[in-house]
């Protein structure tokens, strides 16, 4: 009997480039879309990106949340990472399940984004974030560069610039970590790469 294989996933989303973006932002890979309640990044409602980004800017882990139709806001959000310069994309393109959930553990990679491509388009970048261990292994990978503790960072030359490569916590709730433990890590890379005031 022939094995039979999980079907290979390509991205859904576009990167979303704007051209002031200071940071990009790469995850691994987007949930199933049954999981989704919005179409943007981070869209799992149980995934707390937003949220953090919620209690750093806004000081209200809700400011992105519609409680009453369990949704992000989504023009908010996008409204939001245009202005601060924040960039999105994931470190895969393709990928298979492994098994049906969107667990990092249970992701293989099966074409890796080219994340130069990403960053010609976006030159004010100066720091590539990591949202999760899989993602930051596939970076380093990437550019030859040692695997950051989670809440540092590492540097790298790309075409002649020294870029900071940051590994953050995931912000999935299979991540056991309160919210506002996570946020301080975001806090500190965000006063780091200059989006928020240091204290």
């Amino acid at each position: 009997m022939t094995p039979t294989f999980p079907e290979i996933e390509q991205h859904p989303l576009t990167p979303f480039l704007p051209h002031t973006a200071k940071i990009l932002m790469l995850g691994s890979f987007p949930p199933q879309q049954k999981r989704w309640c919005m179409h943007f990044y981070y869209p799992n409602f149980t995934n707390d990106m937003w949220r953090i980004m919620g209690y750093l800017f806004y000081a209200d882990k809700d400011h992105f949340v519609n409680q009453e139709q369990k949704i992000f806001k989504k023009e908010e959000v996008i409204s939001f990472c245009a202005q601060q310069g924040i960039a999105l994309y994931d470190t895969a393109i393709a990928v298979r399940r492994l098994q049906d959930n969107a667990s990092d553990k249970f992701l293989e990679v099966v074409i890796p984004t080219d994340v130069s491509q990403l960053l010609l388009q976006i030159p004010l970048c100066k720091a590539i974030i990591t949202t999760g261990q899989k993602a930051a292994e596939t970076l380093c990978t990437q550019f030859n560069t040692e695997l950051p503790r989670v809440g540092e960072y590492t540097t790298f030359i790309w075409n002649n610039k020294e870029l900071r490569l940051y590994r953050m916590p995931s912000s999935s709730r299979a991540y056991p970590m309160k919210i506002e433990n996570k946020a301080a890590f975001y806090k500190r890379m965000m006063q780091d790469v200059g989006l928020l005031q240091k204290d």
